[in-house]
């Protein structure tokens, strides 16, 4: 569950949440399909539900993320906030966009375990995943990062 969230605290509560629909949905698993594959379901509508309760609250924007890391500064970034703007970054997309860029480069997932963790064919991941690298380029270059994140040169 940590592809949904940074914060520990937030990361019990969606895995608590998690187990509690397991356990709730328990009779509906049918056992023809890995038991893996149906908890990996759950989780993923969990984290969908929580990106879509945060978006609703008001997530940081990001232009609060670049005025405080102070992106203007001629100093690199530190890796934290690096991984602060790439969050808020992954945060402006669409949930499917953002879950297939989290798994793909945050959690190392090959096209053919995403489409097992999604439901999605192959085809589609690498077509999301494309489209999802244009959206985040196009956020980026809008707001002046891609020197700065190193993106270019």
């Amino acid at each position: 569950m940590t592809r949904f969230t940074r914060d520990l605290n937030e990361c019990e509560e969606l895995v608590q949440t998690v187990f509690i629909n397991a356990y709730c949905s328990l009779l509906g698993y049918g056992g023809d399909g890995p038991f893996l594959h149906w908890l990996g379901t759950i989780c993923t509508r969990v984290g969908y539900d929580f990106w879509g309760k945060r978006r609703r609250a008001g997530a940081m924007s990001l232009a609060d993320c670049l005025e405080k890391v102070d992106v203007a500064s001629e100093q690199s970034l530190t890796p934290t906030e690096a991984a602060e703007i790439a969050h808020v970054l992954l945060a402006q997309l669409p949930d499917p966009d953002r879950l297939v860029l989290t798994l793909m480069y945050l959690e190392g997932c090959s096209t053919r375990e995403i489409a097992l963790q999604t439901g999605w064919n192959r085809a589609v991941v690498k077509t999301r995943a494309f489209r999802a690298r244009r959206r985040v380029k196009a956020i980026a270059e809008k707001n002046e990062l891609l020197e700065k994140l190193g993106w270019i040169r």
